[in-house]
């Protein structure tokens, strides 16, 4: 066996154009294809990453049947027996408590239906950058008896920092919740629908004014890995009984899932084009590498080779050959791939109109991670195998007599 593998391997470098023609075919298929879904897997974490982020956290725990009724009949109010076991479970790196519920918010006769959060400024700030978004006045601390509107939203109400504004709802138990409130802060969002509907109290504010002492609507939870959300979740339900709802990321925006779904596919269809590109590649450089030793392999056979002996040879050399494509298009990526994850591809003219108008950032990023180069690896290495099986076949009907003569 020694003896083939040696001679595959002396074969190969015998004409060194020939070999290194068909080793870069392999190298850029497996550049272009890790490129490729690096960009895929990439955008999908961007996105799920910003998502989470924006608002709803990885993880957001409920009391039962709010997330389908929104009311706040259905708050919860957490212990501090739930709390500790919830600061035990390795992963989780933030926990942020809210008080959400809609309102009549107005001002001279100006009037809509907004979104009332109280919220923790200083936990809300660290999920969501809330801070950041502010485009005027002061963002709220834990004493603050003010409020935040959005930019779009002070726009329909004709208000700025300083003027007061009248929220009329209901509360806890359908208690009245009435009273005028100082702008301190306008924040604005990329989003439409959010830069026209939210407003902000802190947590303890919001929960006097709506008769709640101590309830919350949600617990958003940030987790250093997503790989490990599975575990994380699942430790969580166990905590939380059945008077509380735990959901993931892919429940609380489906819409979101459904999109990554739908570009996934789009995505899986490109990238089986680009193999059939690469399967054409691979199989036309070794009926090329064949076609030109047709009357070496005659006369091997003719002194005595045996057909299957001489087939294993070749398969060496294809596998000598696939395995020096895809090695050095292996390590030359990574590189490659780890610079464009450093520093993503920004994008510009609609395609980044149509990406700011979802609230993300306008960028191309990249992902690295070890399964997608063995994923790619293992595809190339495959075509390069299904392609072997032509000379060997070659081989089986070779005749001597008039491969000598060409």
């Amino acid at each position: 066996m020694s003896t083939y593998i040696k001679l595959a391997w002396r074969n190969l470098w015998r004409n060194k154009k020939r070999t290194l023609i068909a080793a870069a075919s392999v190298f850029f298929a497996v550049i272009l294809a890790l490129i490729m879904r690096s960009m895929q897997t990439g955008y999908y974490d961007y996105m799920i990453d910003a998502s989470v982020r924006m608002y709803t956290g990885y993880i957001q725990i409920h009391g039962k049947d709010y997330w389908e009724k929104k009311s706040l009949e259905e708050s919860m109010i957490l212990d501090e027996k739930h709390l500790n076991k919830l600061k035990k479970i390795k992963g989780i790196t933030l926990a942020v408590p809210r008080f959400e519920t809609y309102s009549l918010i107005s001002h001279g006769n100006k009037t809509k239906v907004a979104q009332i959060t109280g919220i923790n400024p200083q936990e809300e700030n660290k999920l969501t950058d809330l801070k950041k978004k502010m485009i005027e006045g002061n963002f709220l601390d834990d004493s603050s008896k003010g409020i935040v509107i959005a930019q779009g939203l002070a726009e329909i109400l004709k208000v700025g920092v300083g003027d007061s504004v009248v929220i009329y709802g209901q509360g806890y138990h359908g208690v009245t919740a009435a009273a005028q409130i100082p702008i301190t802060g306008i924040v604005k969002f990329t989003l439409p629908d959010l830069n026209k509907a939210f407003t902000y109290l802190t947590l303890n504010y919001a929960q006097w004014l709506f008769s709640a002492p101590e309830r919350l609507t949600s617990l958003s939870i940030m987790i250093d890995n997503p790989n490990e959300l599975n575990r994380i979740e699942s430790q969580l339900k166990n905590i939380f009984n059945e008077d509380y709802e735990v959901m993931d990321w892919e429940e609380l925006s489906p819409e979101l899932v459904q999109s990554i779904q739908v570009d996934n596919a789009q995505g899986i269809i490109m990238l089986g084009i680009l193999y059939v590109v690469i399967a054409f590649g691979i199989f036309g450089t070794i009926m090329m590498m064949t076609a030109e030793r047709v009357k070496e392999f005659g006369i091997l056979i003719s002194v005595g080779m045996k057909k299957w002996k001489l087939g294993l040879v070749t398969l060496y050399e294809t596998l000598f050959v696939s395995f020096l494509g895809v090695f050095t298009g292996a390590i030359i990526s990574i590189p490659i791939l780890l610079y464009f994850k450093a520093n993503p591809i920004p994008l510009t003219g609609e395609m980044a109109d149509a990406i700011l108008a979802w609230g993300f950032e306008p960028i191309l990023p990249f992902a690295v991670y070890p399964g997608m180069f063995f994923a790619q690896i293992w595809t190339v290495l495959a075509i390069a195998m299904v392609s072997a099986l032509y000379p060997i076949l070659f081989i089986r009907k070779l005749k001597p007599v008039e491969a000598l003569r060409g």
